[in-house]
């Protein structure tokens, strides 16, 4: 009997393919996967471990051996540890900080190389910003309208977009400075080197620094996490065009009378509503609906909710043409066209990996120049481990930051792993929306049969109590045994919502069990326990504690 450590499964589901990819090779006798232990168990008469491996790659996840009663991963070739051991690090963003911090934590000397703004992405041009902006369009949106305008005069607020820029900016100044800059002047032992990295081979970085001259790194692991830039799209005219992405229009000092945005996800919609909410006439153009990867219930009811709020929303539309002329762009959308003062391009990120010469050293990429990586890191190499935005993994910077120090375990000596079981995730938009594991449909392609309940937000208390119930809270499971397989909601702080169903769906509890636990009453978070009790009971009925 073989035995397997099988890294990147999510679900019993996962372990349903890994024991198809086992069987199917030849001379194969009997083959028992758990997705809980994360191991397989091969009997065979001839075990052939290098074909066994490769099988189970090909179903998209790894396999290292184990013996019977004590698995160890091969270990690296080089020392760990020590001071002797240098770490090359790629990228200075959270992915890069948390790696260099862990690993000078663990007796590692660390080179960190940047060709840009040291801080990446987050807390310069993304998440930091845009919330910034997002919660100025919220004040903004409150002092125009709300459900108490009966009682609490509305009024039209001036925006002074220059000024709310400044105060944007000098926050982001001072994380970078307390977050980044800061952190690296207080340990000597990270080398900040200003430039653009390339591989020559597996132990070696060539390095254009910005004077034009060139320095030759050598390392006994390298950490890429080079991040990802806005996607644009090949639309004929696009090109030479002064359209936007996400970094322009969080650095704008004026918000335009008109902005059409392109794009239905996560960038595209957080940014179209705060635009609209400071004034701007937006359009958004989705050629499919919004959100199109989650539940159709989310893009639906943000749909009804941005046309309410006067944002017009064009599904299942295509630009096949953009022009500028006059300051005022052009968007041919088939038959009609669109005029507009600004474009936003937001259909997505892609890694910046395209410059590193991985080809040369055999670092796998997908399709998209994603590095691909398993559950500890690795890449193809053994020496090179990535972590962040430019891997194929979910593009969140708390991803990035675990993705990191997992990554700095393991290259001194650790075995380390990136869970992404129960992995929560939010949009900005208001109400916001949260996911955390599996939809319906997901859990189908799993190979699971769930059952889910969907809750409006006209069942919650403090929605009533907010006069604000557009939303829902959904929640899916599994049929028969009631394990929680996933939540979906749009409603206001559902981020915050969210966490307690990742923590209920890390621990693998039930929607029962989640029913029988106490939540305060009138908080958001309470609706998590009405939407669990759905399944069993009608909440209509219940008194107000829901008990």
């Amino acid at each position: 009997m073989q035995t397997f450590k099988i890294t990147g499964m999510t679900c019993d589901g996962c372990a349903v393919h890994v024991h198809k990819a086992l069987s199917q090779v030849p001379g194969v006798a009997a083959v028992q996967v758990s997705y809980p232990e994360g191991v397989a168990k091969v009997a065979a008469d001839t075990v052939n471990v290098s074909a066994l491996v490769a099988a189970v790659r090909q179903a998209g996840y790894d396999a290292v051996p184990m013996a019977e009663d004590n698995f160890k991963a091969p270990a690296v070739t080089g020392s760990t540890g020590s001071a002797d051991l240098h770490i090359a690090i790629i990228g200075s963003g959270s992915a890069a900080m948390a790696a260099a911090l862990k690993a000078v934590e663990r007796g590692a000397r660390v080179t960190l190389i940047e060709h840009g703004t040291v801080g990446g992405t987050c807390v310069n041009v993304g998440c930091v910003p845009s919330k910034i902006m997002i919660r100025a369009a919220e004040i903004a949106h409150a002092r125009r309208h709300s459900p108490f305008d009966a009682g609490i005069d509305a009024g039209t607020p001036t925006i002074r977009r220059d000024i709310l820029l400044q105060q944007q900016q000098a926050r982001v100044d001072a994380l970078r400075h307390a977050k980044y800059e800061n952190l690296l002047a207080e340990h000597p032992e990270i080398t900040l080197l200003r430039g653009s990295a390339r591989f020559l081979d597996t132990q070696h970085l060539q390095v254009q620094l910005p004077d034009g001259n060139t320095q030759l790194l050598a390392f006994d692991r390298c950490l890429i996490a080079s991040g990802a830039r806005p996607t644009i799209p090949p639309i004929p005219g696009l090109a030479g065009t002064p359209f936007w992405t996400s970094t322009e229009a969080l650095e704008s000092p004026q918000i335009p009378a008109s902005l059409a945005v392109i794009g239905a996800s996560v960038v595209a919609l957080e940014l179209a509503q705060a635009f609209a909410r400071l004034g701007s006439r937006v359009t958004i153009l989705a050629r499919h609906m919004l959100l199109s990867r989650e539940d159709p219930e989310i893009g639906r009811t943000l749909t009804e909710i941005f046309r309410e709020e006067g944002i017009m929303v064009l599904e299942h539309t295509e630009v096949t043409a953009v022009s500028y002329e006059t300051s005022e762009f052009t968007l041919n959308l088939g038959e009609q066209k669109l005029q507009t003062q600004r474009l936003l391009i937001a259909v997505g990120r892609q890694p910046n990996t395209d410059a590193l010469a991985l080809k040369a050293v055999g670092v796998e990429t997908d399709c998209h120049g994603a590095i691909r990586i398993d559950a500890q890191l690795h890449t193809t190499q053994a020496q090179i481990f990535a972590a962040g935005d430019c891997t194929d993994r979910p593009q969140f910077v708390y991803v990035a930051a675990a993705a990191g120090t997992r990554a700095a375990l393991n290259m001194t000596g650790g075995q380390a792993t990136l869970d992404l079981r129960s992995m929560p995730a939010v949009i900005f938009t208001d109400p916001q929306v949260a996911t955390v594991g599996l939809t319906e449909a997901q859990a189908r392609a799993n190979g699971l049969t769930p059952e889910s309940r969907l809750l409006t937000l006209n069942n919650v208390p403090r929605a009533l109590a907010n006069f604000e119930t557009r939303g829902f809270i959904k929640m899916v499971a599994e049929a028969g045994t009631g394990r929680l397989l996933g939540v979906q909601a749009v409603a206001s702080q559902a981020g915050e919502v969210i966490q307690a169903a990742a923590l209920a769906l890390h621990q693998n509890m039930t929607v029962q069990e989640l029913a029988d636990q106490l939540f305060p009453y009138l908080t958001m978070v309470e609706g998590l326990k009405l939407v669990a009790q759905t399944f069993n009971k009608d909440v209509s009925q219940l008194s107000c504690c829901a008990g």
